[in-house]
Parts: structure tokens; C-alpha cells; sequence
């Protein structure tokens, strides 16, 4: 319905979500910069915080909002690395990474035994070499971590 030639106000379409959400995000964004602004505004009045701080704290955070900023991307990305550590540690949960580690010490460890095994059976099938007493095997006490 069209009132004295304006039009209708906007409504979000409820069978498009994927609007809902960039409008909402928009919103927000929109919303999170004014109250920076003022907060920054307010701590400039107050002389906690340099005219020239305040316009260059606003315009990190809101390249932020803005997915430009990578030092802050990457700086995220290792905190967030960390806490999953921690969590996982926590839980006594290992990465993929740690597994992966594992498995590599794992088959070393098997490789050498068996050169180890191997080079006992020969030399226990070849006695003309061997001396009669023989060395009993050292176990694993040399085999590296």
C-alpha cells in the first residue's frame, strides 16, 4: 500500500535467511562502529587517549570487522591454536599432528628391532663367528626417543 507517494517501508523476507543475516550483520557492524566512535570520543574528552590514538584505534577495529587486518587474523588464529592445546591437553586428547609424531617413533622403533632381531639370528645361526658366551641383547636402553 503506497501512502501520498512513498513507499512501502522495507520488510525482511522471512523465506530468506541468508538476508536476514547480512542485514543483521550490517547492522551490528554499523552499530559496534557509532559506540567505538563514542567510547573513543569519550576517552579523548577525558584525556585518557590522544586525538590521534582514538582515529587510529577506530579504523583497526573496524578494518577488523572488515577481514583486513591479517596480523590480527594470524594473532587470533595462534590464540585460538593454543586454547584448543590447552583444551585438548586438559580433556587428554592428542592433535593429529602429536599422533602423527607418534606413529613416526612408533615405526622406527619397529625398524630397528627388527635389524636388531635380524642381526641376532644371524648371528646366532652362524656359531663359527659367535663366541661361546655370546652378549646377551641390551633390551632397548639404546634405542633413541
Amino acid at each position: 500500500m503506497v501512502l501520498a507517494g512513498k513507499p512501502p517501508p522495507l520488510a525482511m523476507d522471512p523465506t530468506h535467511p541468508l538476508q536476514q543475516l547480512l542485514v543483521r550483520g550490517l547492522g551490528t557492524t554499523t552499530l559496534v562502529a557509532e559506540r567505538l566512535r563514542g567510547v573513543t570520543q569519550a576517552w579523548v574528552s577525558s584525556g585518557r587517549l590522544d586525538p590521534s590514538q582514538a582515529s587510529v584505534l577506530v579504523e583497526e577495529v573496524l578494518a577488523s570487522l572488515r577481514g583486513e587486518n591479517p596480523e590480527l587474523e594470524k594473532h587470533t588464529e595462534r590464540q585460538m591454536e593454543r586454547n584448543l592445546d590447552h583444551l585438548l591437553q586438559d580433556f587428554g586428547l592428542a592433535r593429529q599432528r602429536e599422533l602423527d609424531e607418534l606413529r613416526g617413533r612408533i615405526d622406527r622403533l619397529e625398524q630397528q628391532l627388527r635389524q636388531r632381531r635380524a642381526a641376532d639370528g644371524a648371528a646366532m645361526s652362524n656359531p663359527s663367528g659367535a663366541s661361546a658366551g655370546g652378549s646377551a641383547p641390551s633390551g632397548f636402553a639404546d634405542l633413541p626417543d
